[in-house]
């Protein structure tokens, strides 16, 4: 009897192991978890209104969100206004009778789409804003802080142009409406307002124009030949500046602070001594930041406008010193 039930408790043995192998070999497909995450995705509309496309941000966040698109099975477009608020007010006005899933907007200023934004959400869109903040808060807003940016630089500069200095600092405005430029500008004077031995000489807009800051910066260095610092608003502008500082062969004297994404093009450009330091934002990490929220509300059933979520991308602070492919990207690395 013994040997009987021996003889079962292996055969019950091997069964077990065959049924566990079989289980491990079929595997599990999950569908009660990833049926709800994948088939939501399926056909829907995300458009992308940015200020222009073919330079490094817009093309960056493009390229990550593209890539997701591609993945999930939901469509993304672009329509692009090349610079043109006009042509972005044509573009939203008429996404917003077409109704598609999800806007993501990159905003010229805080004023000019902000009815139209408004106007999205009461027709049921909802609107994801990306780095450039519109006075209308939607659904989402992606980028960086501006304000905390601004307090960055400011206070580089500050410990930079010390009282054994002439403290002379210029600054380099964007365009003067936007929201980057708005609260930079905010935090600046919050921080040189407050400190005597710091003068600021010049106070100009160049539009994002890396020709109109060179001239700007040869005008400002024939008035100031002391000057010691700048701080600029977008580094793919302020690198004008930074040649014409580096042409009147004072690179070793003005320190120039700027922000920007991350590119392999600022890089070179603080390796080649045109820029001094950039409050880089990180276009790759915000592109992944802006594809999680993407998903998140395309898959929410919240209404649009019913939930106001802001999310701040980290800031990295990129000098000579610390200049690595890991905080340098191209847009080869993104496709």
């Amino acid at each position: 009897m013994r040997k009987v039930c021996t003889v079962l408790l292996a055969a019950s043995a091997l069964l077990g192991s065959a049924l566990a192998a079989s289980a491990a070999t079929q595997g599990l497909d999950n569908a009660e978890r990833r049926d709800p995450y994948y088939k939501p995705l399926e056909g829907k509309r995300v458009v992308f209104v940015p200020l222009a496309m073919g330079f490094d941000l817009t093309e960056g966040w493009a390229a990550i969100m593209r890539r997701q698109a591609e993945d999930l099975g939901y469509t993304f477009e672009i329509r692009d206004p090349n610079w043109s608020t006009d042509a972005g007010t044509r573009a939203i006005t008429a996404l917003i009778s077409e109704k598609p899933d999800l806007m993501i907007i990159h905003n010229p200023d805080v004023q000019s789409y902000a009815r139209l934004l408004k106007r999205a959400e009461a027709a049921g869109i909802k609107v994801l804003q990306v780095n450039l903040e519109s006075s209308y808060t939607t659904d989402s807003y992606v980028g960086a802080d501006w304000v905390k940016v601004g307090y960055i630089e400011a206070k580089v500069l500050a410990d930079k142009c010390g009282p054994d200095t002439s403290g002379k600092i210029a600054i380099m405005q964007g365009v003067p409406t936007a929201a980057s430029n708005l609260y930079e500008l905010f935090a600046y004077h919050d921080v040189f307002d407050k400190l005597d031995h710091i003068k600021v000489v010049s106070e100009q807009a160049a539009n994002y124009d890396p020709a109109k800051a060179r001239a700007i910066m040869e005008t400002v260095l024939e008035q100031h030949p002391d000057l010691c610092g700048v701080v600029g608003n977008w580094d793919n502008q302020d690198v004008g500046a930074g040649a014409a500082i580096q042409e009147a062969g004072k690179s070793d004297q003005v320190y120039v602070v700027t922000s920007g994404g991350g590119t392999t093009n600022g890089c070179e450009n603080i390796e080649k001594g045109l820029l001094d330091m950039i409050v880089s934002y990180d276009v790759p990490l915000q592109g992944d930041i802006l594809n999680q929220q993407i998903v998140e509300i395309l898959l929410s059933d919240a209404k649009a406008g019913e939930i106001k979520n802001t999310y701040y991308t980290p800031l990295t602070l990129l000098t000579k010193d610390n200049l690595t492919p890991r905080n340098c990207w191209s847009l080869d690395d993104l496709k």
